[in-house]
């Protein structure tokens, strides 16, 4: 009997992925849980059980003396057997959540086992996950039983166990598809440098191929489209625009805009902004059903896009002009107003000619504080501030009188 419990313990090792020294403590704890119910002892007493890790032999401690496994009622081995069977399934929720914690950011296979609440339940096997309704596309449509495969988005922890949350509608989603089709991008010869989605609609991804010899857009696209339709067949006909990522900002946002023929582009690198002109018949192209190819394109290269027709930039042109013109006749006019405003208030030391801030602090330290008490002075007293010879306290004290009558 001793020898059988190891043996079933290596089993569930084997069976269950759990650690056979995880299962040997649940048994402790629970031939001691178990115990403290049904023996007579001490409260201060502590039971302590030990299995023998060769043996398999059990024994019970009740301070220092032994407990003999004769002891041991129906209640107790219940009791263990209840115990035993939490902890296993504890340690078996333990592997499930380390497992799939790990493959976070890969992509997964499963079945749909049912529906509920809009989300789609997958069976993966060993456990179940969702698909949440904001994860999901529109445009897909999925009965019970299909393999369906999905992005591992997270993995929860709940009293009911792990919760893993799939998506097919992270652009991520798409990264890894695109990983398992290329190889040039699993070996890390093209990268991907941005995704920008439309879950259903659209995607653009951006590759850069770190080998000259390697065409990044003809990698992804396959002997006559082969690899991209495989991508496109699994998310079920969901476009996708491949664009060539390039350092030049103006040929990236040209190639994120594709299929539209750019004119003219202007940026502003500082605001990461860009004024985007076309040919008034290329406009409705440029901006696509209800903006999506320039706000997809504005989320590939991470700046804002503003589309201008040819017809609608001029017009913005003359508009700044404008508003140009006007300004400049405000400021002229603000020019003769701010000179009337000075020639209303009271003249002060400040109007004196070649009076800094220094001079102007030293007179107002020595007591000529107005222009009053500097054009009474005299000259032998004014030279007594600092920075002040005869030539200039004259030609102050004359200054002042003058500012005075005026």
């Amino acid at each position: 009997m001793e020898s059988e419990l190891l043996g079933i313990l290596e089993q569930l090792e084997r069976d269950k992925g759990i650690n056979k020294e995880i299962l040997i403590q649940a048994v402790e704890s629970a031939v001691a849980s178990a115990a403290k119910k049904i023996w007579t002892i001490g409260k201060e007493e502590e039971i302590k059980v030990v299995l023998n890790r060769k043996t398999g032999k059990l024994t019970a401690f009740a301070g220092e003396q032994e407990i003999r496994s004769s002891e041991f009622g129906r209640i107790a081995a219940q009791t263990a057997k209840q115990v035993v069977v939490q902890k296993i399934r504890e340690a078996e929720k333990d592997v499930i959540f380390a497992e799939y914690q790990a493959r976070i950011g890969q992509i997964i296979s499963g079945s749909v086992y049912r529906f509920e609440k809009g989300s789609i339940i997958v069976d993966l096997g060993k456990t179940e996950a969702y698909i949440p309704r904001s994860e999901q596309s529109k445009r897909e449509e999925f009965r019970q039983g299909d393999r369906v495969r999905a992005y591992i988005l997270d993995v929860r922890r709940e009293n009911k166990g792990p919760q893993v949350i799939l998506s097919r509608g992270n652009p991520n989603f798409i990264r890894r598809l695109f990983e398992l089709e290329v190889p040039e991008i699993y070996e890390g010869i093209v990268e991907v440098k941005a995704i920008s989605r439309d879950v259903g609609e659209r995607t653009k991804i951006a590759v850069y191929s770190k080998d000259d010899k390697v065409d990044c857009v003809g990698a992804c696209v396959g002997m006559r489209g082969a690899r991209v339709k495989n991508i496109v067949s699994e998310i079920q006909g969901e476009k996708i625009d491949i664009v060539r990522y390039s350092s030049d900002i103006k040929e990236y946002i040209q190639a994120a805009l594709s299929p539209a023929e750019i004119s003219q582009i202007q940026v502003n690198h500082q605001d990461k902004k860009a004024n985007i002109i076309v040919a008034d018949d290329q406009l409705s192209l440029a901006i696509g059903r209800h903006g999506q190819n320039v706000r997809l394109a504005s989320e590939l290269v991470g700046w804002e896009l503003d589309i201008f027709s040819a017809a609608q930039w001029q017009e913005k042109l003359k508009e700044v002009e404008a508003e140009e013109g006007q300004s400049g006749q405000e400021e002229e006019k603000k020019v003769p107003e701010e000179k009337a405003a000075k020639d209303q208030r009271e003249p002060s030391l400040v109007d004196l000619s070649g009076v800094g801030d220094k001079v102007l602090e030293a007179l107002q330290e020595a007591g000529f504080d107005s222009l009053e008490k500097v054009a009474k002075a005299d000259v032998e007293h004014l030279t007594q501030v600092k920075g002040l010879g005869k030539i200039k306290a004259a030609k102050l004290i004359k200054e002042a009188k003058k500012l005075l009558k005026e």
